[in-house]
């Protein structure tokens, strides 16, 4: 751990070791992981045939390579992924925060690709041929399957927003958390969120800075990294009294789709000093030299009209610029270039898969897990983690021929870090909220910092990506 910071919080006087070995014991623990016990697991079968294609090399198809060579006896499994790497994302905040370093996040696929079982090729797709069963990779690679599943994750479009770039991250007062290169495991923005932490706090020693939050309006990963990246913000400037003037510009209504999660929010705002909320605002430009960021703010308004005498809904667009000393962006976000020239998405821009067999719409033959999915909810590593079980049994049931049956509840949860020390876990599903535990789910707690620090990483190495949960 980065001892830098956390020497100041509560967290850091229990060791690493110590706090596993706490949470270990702990009822927290026992309840995640009785609750984390797949009712779907597939036992070795000798029936089950067909070459199984799995593009990505992130959490979910991980998680998936682990559950499918696992079940099925002689495996014909290839594994298309450039990265000998992959991050550890949930970590990335930690970084940003400075709880956590760098090198924290790094894992290697190594130890989970038994090349001995698996075909490992180490590129990207460029093609995906639905029509003729198979893909083509950069380097020209035809490869053919029986079913695939995809789990290529999102990509970030810092180019979408006009006078930005990836590069302007880090400089001239603006950094994005999010910023990594998942092919090559670098994780650029959350480093780079650290050492933001601090310029804002070196300054706001001398004045009171301006520091500005977005939210674009595209489904994102994790989507309340935006207010975690605020909330923590404000918590490290707040331990040494100092004010700044936050402004959180989200293109959603509210903070949290649930109320009594968004009520909670409201309250967790209040400690600091000033946070105002710019509803329905989307970036649409930044003016790097000059410090200003330009939003669309898209809203309905009801007008009078005097010649019908009636009032009319009319969808107002004002174009309203924000200076800034400090901008923390999230970029809009969609799958990857080869999935969007594809005939694969709906819509929306997403995989077309159906919200609970996680099976393509179209071409059944086709599955797909985590980010990419275009299901109401499950961007995040705890959706994934309850994709895996669902989708590989139905893809072993798709091989026999047979009807599906596992479906995917909706299952998401955001661990909100609303200051240093303390989560709102916001656990929920297609019909509501879903508390693993019987406790108050919109109370910021301790005990939900600890698990996410310490045990979640543990338990996403030895258990997520081995398949066993």
């Amino acid at each position: 751990m980065n001892t830098n910071h956390t020497d100041k919080h509560i967290v850091s006087k229990l060791s690493r070791r110590d706090a596993i070995k706490l949470i270990g014991i702990s009822p927290v623990a026992a309840g995640v992981l009785v609750s984390t016990k797949s009712t779907t697991d597939v036992a070795a079968s000798e029936d089950v045939s067909g070459k199984i294609v799995i593009v990505g090399g992130g959490a979910g198809a991980i998680m998936a390579l682990s559950r499918l060579y696992r079940a099925i006896s002689d495996p014909d499994i290839t594994i298309i992924a450039p990265n000998e790497i992959h991050l550890y994302q949930p970590g990335q905040v930690f970084v940003g925060a400075g709880i956590m370093k760098y090198e924290d996040l790094l894992i290697d696929n190594n130890d989970y690709i038994d090349t001995q079982k698996v075909r490992w090729i180490k590129d990207e797709v460029k093609t995906f041929d639905a029509k003729n069963n198979q893909v083509v990779t950069n380097g020209g690679e035809s490869v053919a399957y029986d079913t695939l599943l995809i789990a290529t994750g999102v990509e970030y479009l810092y180019e979408k927003i006009n006078g930005l770039t990836k590069e302007d991250i880090g400089r001239n007062g603006i950094t994005s958390v999010y910023l990594s290169d998942l092919a090559k495991g670098s994780a650029k923005g959350a480093t780079a969120t650290w050492q933001w932490y601090q310029d804002v706090k070196a300054f706001a020693k001398k004045k009171k800075p301006t520091v500005l939050f977005t939210h674009p309006n595209t489904p994102i990963k994790c989507g309340g990294a935006p207010q975690k990246m605020l909330y923590l913000c404000a918590d490290y400037l707040k331990e040494d009294n100092l004010e700044a003037d936050y402004i959180f510009a989200t293109s959603n209504k509210s903070l949290f789709h649930l109320r009594e999660i968004d009520q909670a929010l409201h309250t967790v705002q209040q400690r600091y000093h000033t946070i105002t909320n710019k509803f329905e605002y989307n970036l649409q430009t930044v003016d790097v030299k000059n410090k200003v960021a330009t939003f669309i703010h898209a809203y309905e308004k009801k007008v009078y009209d005097p010649d019908f005498e009636v009032y009319e809904t009319q969808t107002i667009n004002e174009k309203i610029e924000i200076p800034y000393d400090f901008l923390h962006v999230v970029p809009p976000m969609s799958p990857v270039g080869a999935l969007r020239e594809s005939d694969l998405l709906d819509m929306k821009g997403w995989l077309d898969v159906d919200k609970y067999t996680l099976q393509h719409k179209k071409y059944k033959n086709i599955f797909g897990i985590g980010d990419v999915c275009g299901i109401p909810m499950g961007k995040t590593g705890g959706s994934a983690r309850h994709h895996g079980p669902v989708v590989t049994a139905n893809m072993i049931t798709f091989l026999q021929g047979k009807e599906l049956k596992e479906k995917f509840d909706g299952y998401t949860v955001c661990p909100l870090k609303t200051q240093y020390g303390k989560i709102i876990m916001a656990e929920f599903n297609y019909e509501g909220p879903a508390p693993t535990l019987p406790i108050a789910y919109d109370k910021p707690r301790w005990m939900w910092w600890a698990f996410d620090l310490y045990m979640l990483e543990p338990m996403y190495k030895y258990l997520m990506l081995t398949g066993r949960f």
